[in-house]
């Protein structure tokens, strides 16, 4: 009797555990606007539920069940603005009235009603957090970490994209463009950046950012650039 259910368990069928859905790895988190005192909430990736996939060479993370990038940007409903939930709260009174005098006068916003956020929104939100940097005169870093995290949002509408069977090829092509053109603003605003500011820089060491900017260095043939940098992570102390 016990061999036979033993191979009954080895015949039986192994069940896959559920995919997880974007809508449970996300939450409603309350924010307050540093530059009009609204209340609002913003979609908040929940960070101890996704499964990390694992890592693109320009450090773009990848999740089971969910792009996070589309949730990294904070936007103000009411005023416009918008920036990396890193930065959202470092507003200072003089960027505040820029803000409010170049966009929050000016802005129209597209009112979404969906339980997560697709592409297309998370691109406005991406646009609006560059838009509104611009204005702030923030730093390079700001800018340039923008651009990248911008970049990859784009691979991901892309890459999404191309996991359906009738994928506009003409569409993924334009996304690849553009893509491309925020990872050179990235590395040029992360080449300023290493050489003006203060490190950490976005969160980043200096072993990291040198290598996020050889990585984009290979990638527009600046081989010199990358042989250096690299040269540097490589005998850096407790580069892993």
């Amino acid at each position: 009797e016990e061999t036979k259910q033993e191979e009954a368990r080895k015949k039986a069928p192994v069940v896959s555990p559920p995919k997880p859905q974007e809508k449970d790895l996300i939450y409603d988190r309350s924010f307050v606007c540093p530059v009009c005192d609204s209340h609002f909430t913003a979609k908040i990736m929940k960070s101890n539920k996704a499964r990390l996939l694992g890592t693109d060479q320009d450090l773009r993370a990848r999740y089971d069940g969910i792009d996070a990038i589309k949730y990294d940007v904070v936007m103000c409903p009411v005023c416009g603005y918008a920036a990396l939930i890193r930065f959202f709260t470092n507003v200072t009174s003089s960027q505040a009235k820029l803000i409010r005098e170049k966009i929050s006068q000016t802005v129209k916003l597209t009112t979404y009603n969906d339980e997560n956020y697709g592409y297309e929104q998370a691109m406005e939100r991406y646009k609006m957090a560059l838009v509104n940097a611009v204005v702030k005169r923030s730093k390079a870093s700001e800018k340039a970490y923008i651009c990248l995290k911008s970049a990859w949002l784009l691979r991901g509408y892309g890459e999404s994209l191309r996991d359906k069977e009738d994928y506009d090829e003409k569409l993924v092509a334009t996304l690849a463009s553009q893509e491309n053109e925020f990872l050179e603003n990235a590395y040029k605003g992360f080449s300023e950046a290493r050489q003006s500011e203060m490190f950490p820089i976005c969160g980043m060491n200096t072993v990291t950012v040198d290598d996020l900017v050889a990585v984009l260095a290979v990638r527009f043939k600046d081989y010199g650039v990358a042989t250096k940098l690299l040269s540097a992570v490589i005998t850096a102390p407790g580069a892993n």
